[in-house]
């Protein structure tokens, strides 16, 4: 069994036109939302064994509260083929992690975290909100037999779900 946890970066902040989309920070909804996301799913007891992330500026600011909230002191993997990327860059990235990692947390970005998870559940057509996070089981015991036919969504969650 595997488990995959996808989040989705906080909100980021526009207000600056000529910063690269690269250097965005998180914007003042962001900075609330990101420890919010972090304690609900920490009160989940979901503990990664590795983190994969985007390296941008908005995905670094939105993990390091995950980090402090987990007290994670594992490997990250800041992978640049995961910036703003198609899902099968997110798919490759995966296949490609060794096995002895059960439960991985991936930062990323829309379309590519949206693309993934239409992929790999049957009937999810959400889109994943800023902050959002998809807790996904899959009964395999190699990452690279993700597929549709042995996937599960045990939870999907927002920060406005609970505003």
């Amino acid at each position: 069994m595997k488990k995959l946890v996808l989040i989705r970066h906080a909100k980021s902040d526009w207000t600056n036109p000529l910063l690269n989309d690269f250097d965005r920070p998180l914007n003042k909804r962001g900075l609330k939302d990101a420890p919010f996301m972090a304690k609900l799913l920490n009160k989940k007891c979901l503990n990664p064994d590795l983190i994969i992330s985007s390296p941008s500026i908005r995905t670094k600011l939105t993990l390091e509260y995950f980090i402090k909230e987990f007290k994670y002191k594992e490997s990250i993997v800041f992978e640049e083929s995961i910036y703003e990327a198609p899902f099968e860059n997110l798919l490759r990235v995966l296949s490609n992690t060794d096995d002895k990692y059960k439960t991985i947390f991936l930062i990323g970005h829309n379309p590519g975290l949206n693309d993934l998870s239409n992929f790999v559940l049957n009937d999810f057509k959400e889109n994943i909100p800023t902050c959002g996070i998809l807790e996904i089981d899959f009964d395999i015991e190699f990452w690279k037999d993700i597929s549709k036919e042995n996937s599960k969504l045990i939870c999907f969650e927002f920060p406005k779900k609970y505003i």
